[in-house]
């Protein structure tokens, strides 16, 4: 089967999936919500970084982002699902790409679009404090998160393909991005930087001083969520439906 009609009822089924359309609502209102905290928070502070308190909602919406990921891979994995979807495909790396791209494309959508209420958001409760941030910063920032969201949702949808469960993915990856992330901090020029979510962040910042730029960074990123859909796809391929 050509790859054009299996995309086409990858993206139907995460269509009719409430709990998925929702998700990429929560996406956009979330990250806006704690990017107007943050501006509020930092409104007074005398040393704070105008573009990424912009952005700073991401650290939250990310979540919305992996849950997108994992659910709509995870969802073959209940009810005999996925012997139904390689029944019509038996081609199973054919069908694991059209799932992938069926997830990343709504999701770098739906992050450009939530990348623009952030930085308009942002930028009306900062007021004039957000006059430092240029035009081509917030371009950087708005473009830098349509593609980090896209590729941890991809991050989660490869490790769900491997784990075969959506629970054990975001019980993963929802501690590591909320904790480990906040522990690590700034602590800047290690190892940590190489962290997927760290190394993606890096294009929200005006500045950054570690080993990783805003593209280098989410070049990062991008190894990571391939890794783990090459893993995902492995697993589809190698594993009894």
């Amino acid at each position: 089967m050509p790859f054009a009609p299996v995309l086409h009822s990858e993206w139907l089924k995460i269509r009719t999936l409430r709990s998925l359309v929702a998700g990429l609502g929560a996406l956009v209102l979330v990250t806006a919500a704690f990017s107007a905290l943050a501006g509020l928070d930092n409104a007074a502070d005398a040393d704070f970084d105008p573009l990424f308190s912009a952005f700073f909602g991401v650290s939250f919406g990310q979540i919305a982002a992996i849950t997108f990921g994992a659910q709509a891979v995870s969802s073959e994995f209940q009810g005999g699902a996925l012997r139904v979807s390689l029944s019509s495909v038996p081609h199973r790396g054919r069908w694991f790409a059209a799932k992938a791209t069926a997830i990343g494309v709504p999701v770098l959508a739906v992050g450009l679009l939530t990348g623009c209420v952030s930085l308009a958001v942002g930028k009306a409760v900062l007021g004039d404090r957000a006059s430092a941030i240029s035009w081509a910063e917030g371009l950087r920032g708005v473009v830098g998160c349509g593609i980090y969201l896209a590729l941890m949702a991809l991050f989660a949808a490869g490790l769900a393909a491997l784990l075969r469960s959506g629970v054990a993915t975001l019980s993963i990856l929802i501690p590591f991005l909320l904790i480990v992330s906040f522990v690590v901090g700034d602590v800047s020029g290690s190892a940590a930087d190489f962290l997927p979510d760290k190394a993606g962040q890096v294009a929200l910042h005006e500045t950054w001083g570690g080993a990783l730029g805003p593209w280098t960074g989410l070049a990062v990123t991008a190894v990571w969520a391939g890794a783990a859909l090459l893993a995902g796809a492995w697993s589809v391929r190698r594993r009894d439906a």
